[in-house]
């Protein structure tokens, strides 16, 4: 009985020593279950907080795929271009290789069969130069195209003469008439030219004049007792004779070649002849022309050949010339005035595109006339001039040419000064 007594007692202070730990052991439980759901919770959020981090980085990584996809596309033009720059810059197989290929590729024949068609030869026009006369300056105009160019010429000359009808028995003497005699000349010629283009190689001009001249003579015949200088002075104006001209361009001035033009050049006797002016007789032995002629009063046919060599910025140019003189029948007889042999050279410089000069030399020499087959003498003529001219292209349409002609013999005038304004109609 006692043992199971205190059986007993030991379970009760067991329960009592063991239920205080129960309690807080249960509470334990409890606040461990509190704290695992809030853990839970917290999770839950970390996740979400996970999740959306994922998607913002998806979402960077789309954008930067396309950024790369568009580097991509600016990366492939880039390439693009810089192969059709290489493709420029690179050389070219030669024309026999590309045939040789395009062969191999077609199975067809190594070399070229038949004959190969002649080479075309570029047109080369004449370049353009002042005008220094009628056969020599300028371009031909196109096809098509007018040319009107007035245009203004002044010419001196002075010339002083002795006249000697006498025999003469000693250097000192003289028995005749002996007539001293000074010549001033002063010639304006105002003139309006047309030009038209036939085709790019033929031109043909027509010019018509209008002529002004004026001499101052001053003679004295010493052996017939006159004491005082005669003095006469005259003048002429009128219609001048007209010319009409043609040009062709013979060649294309190719393989070193020059450029050699074709000029044909025929005067009509339109203005007053000499042999129509009336003279006057002031003195003995002193005839004075009543008015000045402003023609030569016969047919002048001139076929010239024109060479223009370009040599960058300048041309050198050269011109033979023959004027066949037709005879006429005058009062005083069958006039063969004699024909006349001419030739030029000179040198075209360009200053730029809108100016040049030029630098020449003309001479000609008349032959001698004749009247009723019988010659006159003095007839023939040697007629020497240096030749300055300037151009000044004011625009595509129209130009100003000066020259100026300076006499180096005592035939020829002693200065000339031309100004032509070429102007371009159609």
């Amino acid at each position: 009985m006692k043992g199971i007594k205190s059986n007993k007692n030991d379970i009760k202070k067991v329960s009592r020593q063991f239920f205080p730990c129960g309690a807080i052991f249960y509470t334990l439980v409890l606040y461990s279950g509190d704290v695992f759901s809030e853990v839970s919770i917290s999770n839950e959020a970390i996740l979400k907080q996970y999740q959306q981090l994922v998607a913002e980085q998806q979402r960077e990584f789309e954008k930067q795929r396309e950024i790369i996809a568009r580097q991509g596309n600016e990366i492939d033009k880039l390439k693009s271009r810089l192969d059709t720059i290489s493709n420029k810059v690179a050389p070219k197989p030669s024309a026999k290789r590309q045939y040789q290929i395009a062969s191999q590729q077609r199975n067809l024949p190594s070399s070229p069969v038949g004959q190969r068609p002649p080479k075309r030869v570029k047109d080369t026009t004449p370049p353009e130069i002042p005008r220094l006369s009628n056969t020599v300056g300028g371009v031909l105009t196109k096809k098509g195209k007018l040319i009107l160019e007035p245009s203004i010429e002044y010419s001196y000359n002075s010339n002083n003469r002795v006249f000697l009808d006498a025999f003469t028995f000693l250097p000192a003497l003289a028995v005749g008439l002996i007539d001293l005699r000074e010549i001033k000349r002063h010639s304006t010629i105002a003139s309006l030219t047309a030009r038209y283009g036939m085709t790019d190689r033929l031109e043909l001009e027509f010019k018509l004049p209008y002529v002004y001249r004026s001499d101052s003579q001053r003679s004295r015949p010493v052996s017939i007792g006159v004491g005082e200088d005669e003095i006469f002075d005259a003048s002429g104006g009128g219609i001048g004779d007209l010319e009409f001209a043609a040009r062709y361009q013979l060649n294309n001035g190719n393989d070193g070649w020059p450029i050699f033009v074709g000029n044909l050049l025929v005067t009509m006797p339109t203005g007053t002849s000499p042999f129509e002016v009336e003279y006057v007789q002031s003195t003995a032995g002193a005839e004075f022309p009543t008015e000045l002629p402003t023609g030569s009063g016969y047919i002048s046919i001139q076929p010239s050949l024109t060479a223009l060599y370009p040599t960058d910025p300048g041309v050198f140019f050269g011109n033979l010339s023959y004027s066949y003189n037709a005879e006429t029948d005058e009062s005083i007889g069958t006039v063969d005035p004699g024909d006349t042999l001419g030739m030029s050279f000179g040198l075209g410089f360009s200053l730029n595109e809108h100016s040049s000069f030029s630098l020449g030399y003309s001479h000609k020499h008349v032959f001698e006339s004749k009247i009723d087959d019988m010659s006159v003498k003095g007839s023939v003529l040697d007629i020497g001039q240096l030749s300055i001219g300037y151009s000044l292209k004011l625009s595509p349409e129209k130009n100003i040419n000066l020259s100026l002609g300076i006499g180096t013999t005592e035939d020829a005038q002693d200065v000339r000064l031309s100004l032509r304004v070429p102007m371009s109609i159609l």
